[in-house]
């Protein structure tokens, strides 16, 4: 898999070594399937669909990755992003970016910021504040994983190279008007304007107590989910080349993240969907340390007292003479010493 630079429209290949031999299930996606994986658990989130959103429940503290899988016959670029942040440049995402190409058929794990062609930064599901997107001055879009898929451009051979007509730009959507649909038994337009109001200010009443109790339910910003920006790690990638078919991306996928606690909050899943941790008899013999384990962090060195009038430090074997009137190198005044 490749990644690409838009300006020369290059690509970043992923090793082979991250290509996945089965199809994964409950996979979001139709050109391109994408699905999250528990790395420290070894397992597939399940996909939820609420309110035309796919979701997936994130564990705090794991380390995750984004799984994509080509399902065509044909090269495919991802530009893809975090909490709103192109995954290999740090930028604010967008579809013109840099993004992974993937032949046909491939499928890989991504797992992290990219630092360079050989490492990157793991992804891990933290506290919103504590995710890259914050830490960088980036909050509002933190909970969303995106992927913005394009087709290749064919190669053009030189008998058909003959200049194309300016391809129409597709403008953007315009916003659908809500329509207006009574209510079975709702009484006829000719109702008295006494009656109109009576059930608008009832209307009003009740979506002001529907606000109020999701406002009392939803998640504080503290406690909702997003991803930090974990170790280093070894992912190499290559350069290539790709020309994007259009502008415009040929599909947009979107995943939404949080906790499990939280998706039951929101009405997306059920508690019973919430896997709660196992007891271990012996934490202590199961934990599989079998090697050396990493030092403390480095501390600061303890400072040796010298002597006030010679600069020498304290307790010397053969004290200078100048150093101390009580047989130690130092005087009682002397730093160290009381």
């Amino acid at each position: 898999m490749k990644l690409c630079f838009p300006s020369l429209f290059p690509a970043i290949a992923l090793a082979t070594a991250g290509l996945m031999a089965t199809v994964p299930a409950h996979a979001v996606g139709r050109l391109m399937d994408v699905n999250v994986i528990d790395r420290d658990s070894g397992t597939q989130l399940p996909v939820y669909r609420h309110d035309g959103q796919w979701w997936v429940a994130g564990r705090p503290g794991a380390r995750y990755a984004i799984q994509i899988r080509n399902a065509t016959r044909a090269r495919l670029l991802g530009v893809m992003s975090v909490d709103g942040v192109n995954i290999i440049t740090g930028e604010t995402a967008s579809w013109d970016q840099s993004g992974y190409a993937l032949s046909s058929g491939n499928s890989t794990r991504i797992l992290g910021w990219r630092k360079s062609h050989d490492e990157v930064a793991s992804f891990n599901f933290t506290a919103l504040p504590n995710s890259y997107a914050a830490r960088t001055g980036r909050p509002d879009n933190v909970g969303v994983i995106g992927v913005a898929v394009y087709r290749e451009r064919p190669p053009v051979s030189l008998s058909e190279s003959k200049p194309l007509p300016p391809a129409p730009i597709s403008g953007t959507a315009a916003p659908v008007p809500r329509t207006r649909i009574p209510a079975v038994g709702a009484a006829p337009p000719s109702q008295t304007s006494a009656t109109a109001d009576t059930a608008t200010a009832r209307a009003a009443g009740q979506a002001q107590g529907r606000a109020a109790t999701q406002a009392s339910t939803e998640p504080k910003d503290a406690e909702h989910l997003g991803t930090g920006h974990g170790a280093r790690e070894r992912s190499q990638v290559t350069d290539t080349t790709f020309a994007r078919l259009s502008s415009q991306p040929d599909e947009v996928i979107t995943i939404r993240y949080d906790s499990c606690e939280n998706l039951v909050t929101l009405g997306v899943t059920t508690v019973g969907a919430c896997p709660r941790p196992k007891p271990r008899p012996f934490p202590e013999s199961d934990s599989n340390r079998r090697f050396t384990p990493d030092p403390p962090p480095d501390q600061p060195p303890v400072p040796i007292p010298t002597c006030a009038r010679s600069n020498q430090p304290c307790a010397l074997p053969s004290p200078s003479p100048d150093c101390g009137r009580y047989g130690d190198g130092c005087d009682r005044t002397d730093s160290g010493h009381s």
